[in-house]
């Protein structure tokens, strides 16, 4: 199985990396891929051909590059567009996921909050999954176990529906352990797309094996849920002090907020 992340930004939209850069990361940490999802809205037709361009030029049978976007839409809901960069022209995510599976994609609503969740099971058009864990928005230690329910009630609907793991990355502090192990033979880009598409792969932080079907026991789930309750709370209370902070004209020096980074 080939190692690789998943939901990776790069200075072509907020990411605080190059491509060129991203490679020599990854690569040093065993990774064979990186599927980039850019958001949508900082391309125009010469920059898009750019990033799809330089993504080609840094990728060989080591380490490939899979070029894709991340699109906003309508209630500030993403979706993934793993292998797509061409524009949506539409914010409507339901249109978007047409749109990606159309261009040959692999669509996944990224991060949904969960306020989000029963307007997603009322959606007629469900992408092909579900971020399960993004560690960016979620946490470095666990999941939110409401997330996999959303997932075993869409596949009564969708069978084929899958739990993906991204990592979200924009900062060079940034945790970025949570990986992808796909069956592939080779790192090309038609490979890890229909590896992504079809779930051959798992999620993997550590020792830690999670499936592309997001089925777990109930009792990993409430343990997921205690962690991540933990986890929340610690993170609210930094943003509050970030906020007061704001309020009182202080700025958190940036070598601090880069180890916060790293913890979160």
């Amino acid at each position: 199985m080939l190692r690789g992340v998943i939901h990776t930004h790069s200075t072509y939209s907020d990411g605080e990396y190059t491509l060129t850069e991203l490679r020599e990361v990854l690569t040093a940490e065993g990774c064979s891929f990186a599927c980039m999802t850019d958001h949508a809205e900082f391309f125009d037709e010469k920059t898009l051909r750019a990033y799809v361009a330089e993504c080609e030029a840094l990728s060989d049978e080591r380490f490939r590059f899979v070029a894709g976007l991340e699109y906003t839409c309508e209630r500030k809901m993403h979706v993934l567009g793993y292998g797509v960069t061409s524009p949506s022209g539409t914010t409507d995510p339901q249109r978007v996921i047409e749109h990606i599976e159309r261009e040959g994609g692999v669509s996944v609503i990224a991060h949904p909050m969960d306020s989000m969740f029963e307007w997603i099971e009322g959606f007629e058009v469900l992408p092909r999954g579900i971020e399960a864990w993004n560690s960016k928005y979620d946490g470095r230690q666990a999941p939110r176990p409401g997330t996999y329910r959303l997932i075993s009630r869409l596949r009564a609907r969708r069978p084929d529906m899958l739990a993906f793991y991204g990592v979200d990355y924009h900062w060079k502090k940034q945790f970025r352990g949570l990986h992808v192990l796909v069956e592939c033979d080779a790192p090309t880009r038609d490979e890890v797309l229909d590896a992504l598409s079809k779930g051959r792969f798992v999620g993997a932080k550590g020792e830690l094996r999670l499936p592309a079907t997001g089925d777990l026991p109930e009792s990993l789930l409430e343990e997921f849920g205690a962690i991540n309750a933990r986890s929340t709370r610690r993170r609210r209370l930094l943003k509050n002090v970030k906020k007061m902070a704001d309020r009182l004209g202080l700025r958190v020096p940036a070598p601090v907020k880069a180890q916060l980074r790293r913890i979160f």
